[in-house]
């Protein structure tokens, strides 16, 4: 038996709540963190310049609820990557990176998860890699700094969909402040994973897991990497789950998905019913999740 935290990614949230009603509903709904958004729209980038007035109305919103944010999901990168050919664009990347390490710092957040892209609405080159990894290595050196985490997703990209290559970039960078956020969604779905050996493999590099369902890539489809039902993909979630209960690891698990942002839906029913989903595993293969605080 282990104890993990469990979270719920902010836009799996009705989108029209308060920052008080949003941490209360994480609170309500039993889960221990919020998973936080910096991604590329100009609301959420904006976050980043949030004044000092607003990030204590923020903290003063997470405390009175009991909640936490665990992770800052800073997927804004796709927009304005490290590895772009244009300077400006790299400049602005690494302009974001000491933001969004400021605001964690700001808010309470130890971790901040960065997509695993050199590029992404660029072509990708033998350049593209070599600016990612050289201005990655800055990323990193100004985390250290703050002693931040940041912690590299496996993606629904080549470029870094693996354990094994985030593990490689980690040869490449010698820092404590340099992880892997495995999603297993995204491992699985990737025929050339041996997920389960991955695992056994680079544990000690897991910072952080995200729970997904995905539709695996075969030579006639590219796979599904979001809004799959849970149970309907390709994840065996009772034998990894089981394999991170043998393996020891402590770390927190969030659930992903997109409900809110889906207006037909009923946002807070999907949610419930994806925590009972887990629920129902993590009793199965033995993980008891952190107590709520009352």
């Amino acid at each position: 038996m282990t104890t993990n935290a469990l979270g719920i990614y902010e836009k799996a949230l009705p989108q029209d709540l308060s920052w008080q009603e949003k941490f209360q509903l994480v609170h309500d709904l039993g889960f221990n963190f919020l998973e936080f958004s910096i991604d590329e729209s100009d609301e959420r980038l904006a976050r980043l310049d949030w004044t000092a007035e607003e990030r204590e109305s923020f903290r003063q919103a997470m405390w009175a609820t009991h909640s936490r944010i665990n992770t800052m999901m800073l997927s804004g990168h796709r927009r304005y990557p490290l590895g772009s050919k244009d300077p400006q664009i790299r400049q602005k990347s690494l302009e974001m990176m000491q933001k969004a390490i400021d605001l964690a710092v700001d808010l309470g957040i130890h971790n901040i998860q960065m997509a695993g892209y050199d590029v992404f609405y660029e072509t990708k080159s033998d350049l593209s890699r070599e600016l990612y990894v050289e201005n990655l290595a800055k990323c990193v050196h100004m985390a250290a700094e703050k002693m931040v985490m940041l912690s590299i997703e496996t993606m629904d990209d080549p470029f870094i969909n693996s354990m094994t290559k985030i593990a490689h970039y980690k040869t490449q960078i010698h820092s404590p402040w340099l992880q892997a956020y495995p999603d297993l969604g995204n491992l699985s779905a990737w025929p050339d994973n041996d997920v389960p050996a991955q695992l056994e493999k680079f544990t000690g590099n897991i910072a952080a897991i995200h729970l997904k369902d995905t539709k695996a890539v075969t030579p006639t489809f590219k796979g599904q990497f979001k809004n799959v039902p849970f149970g309907e993909g390709c994840v065996d979630f009772d034998g990894l789950l089981k394999e991170l209960v043998r393996l020891n690891y402590n770390g927190s698990y969030t659930i992903e998905m997109w409900a809110g942002a889906n207006g037909d839906a009923d946002p807070t029913r999907e949610v419930k019913a994806a925590k009972a989903y887990f629920d129902d595993i993590f009793a199965r293969v033995g993980i008891h999740q952190e107590p709520i605080e009352k």
